[in-house]
């Protein structure tokens, strides 16, 4: 096939929700914002700001609320949140949330563990939110997670990707973004992936969220770029993780997708050193590692 590139591409920023989630020590809602505040400075345009799950299960989301609410509206700038099920939803749109994600599993043992119901059941609940949404014109993103294996399944079937995330499309999602949720995949598997869900979703319509658990995310980014996506989810200091997978340690870094796209000729719209200073901010601020290598590179 011929290779291109996209000529651009979005960088949807999933550390204040995704790479905060699992810290143990609770982070101050100031600190939140105060991060999100310098993500836009840097250019990032989409944010993954917060997550209204119970906060029985997630206790560093309680204050979803008040982060969304202490945010500045901001021209082009979209502030996503994660609403696992329709109360969720409910208590985002109260909030004044304006776009909403969803999430589901190709793996039928993660949506179980995930989510307590099989995948079938999982898209069964969100119908309710696409319809509501819909009424009330907030676009809906959707997650396909273990695109590429699974804590308990091992490998899974590409075929179930492609069901789960034309399902996500069909309901009504705007985009699905395709985990590689314990950062599991190589290259030439992720371009197996893609090259079959591409033939049911269009690639614009798709996003990669890979983890580099075992230092694939990168490589594997890479290999999906062929195929002309041009949507890429990551977190900068590479915060994050996967609460229900083992040893699923962080996101890709936002910093290290950033420096690879502009070498690449590729137009994100972010300021690497902006970035930079932001990951350095919030790796401070939780006393936690920073795992970009670029943030280690430019030291601020």
């Amino acid at each position: 096939m011929s290779h291109s590139y996209p000529k651009q591409v979005r960088i949807v920023e999933v550390s204040p929700r995704d790479g905060l989630q699992n810290i143990k020590q609770n982070v101050s809602t100031d600190v939140k914002v105060a991060l999100i505040n310098k993500l836009c400075d840097a250019g990032i345009n989409d944010i993954e700001v917060t997550s209204f799950v119970s906060p029985k299960w997630v206790p560093q989301m309680a204050d979803a609320a008040d982060v969304l609410n202490q945010l500045p509206s901001r021209d082009g700038t979209s502030y996503i949140v994660l609403t696992p099920n329709l109360r969720g939803f409910d208590r985002a749109i109260e909030s004044g949330a304006k776009e909403v994600a969803i999430f589901a599993a190709a793996s039928e043992t993660f949506s179980q563990k995930n989510t307590n119901c099989s995948i079938t059941e999982s898209l069964q609940r969100f119908e309710p939110i696409l319809l509501k949404a819909a009424e009330l014109n907030i676009p809906v993103r959707g997650y396909t997670s273990c695109v590429l294996g699974c804590p308990y399944e091992g490998d899974i079937d590409v075929s179930e990707v492609v069901r789960v995330s034309k399902a996500l499309i069909d309901m009504g999602c705007y985009e699905v973004s395709l985990g590689d949720t314990i950062g599991i995949g190589t290259p030439t598997k992720a371009r197996d992936m893609i090259s079959a869900v591409v033939h049911e979703v269009p690639a614009e319509k798709l996003s990669l969220h890979f983890h580099d658990t075992r230092g694939q995310a990168l490589a594997n980014i890479f290999a999906c770029l062929e195929y002309g996506v041009p949507n890429i989810d990551s977190s900068v200091a590479g915060l994050g993780g996967c609460p229900y997978a083992a040893g699923a340690s962080g996101n890709v870094s936002t910093e290290d997708v950033v420096y690879m796209l502009h070498g690449m000729g590729i137009e994100t719209g972010i300021d690497l050193e902006k970035l930079v200073a932001a990951g350095h901010y919030i790796t401070a601020q939780i006393g936690g590692q920073n795992n970009s290598k670029i943030g280690a590179v430019y030291k601020n």
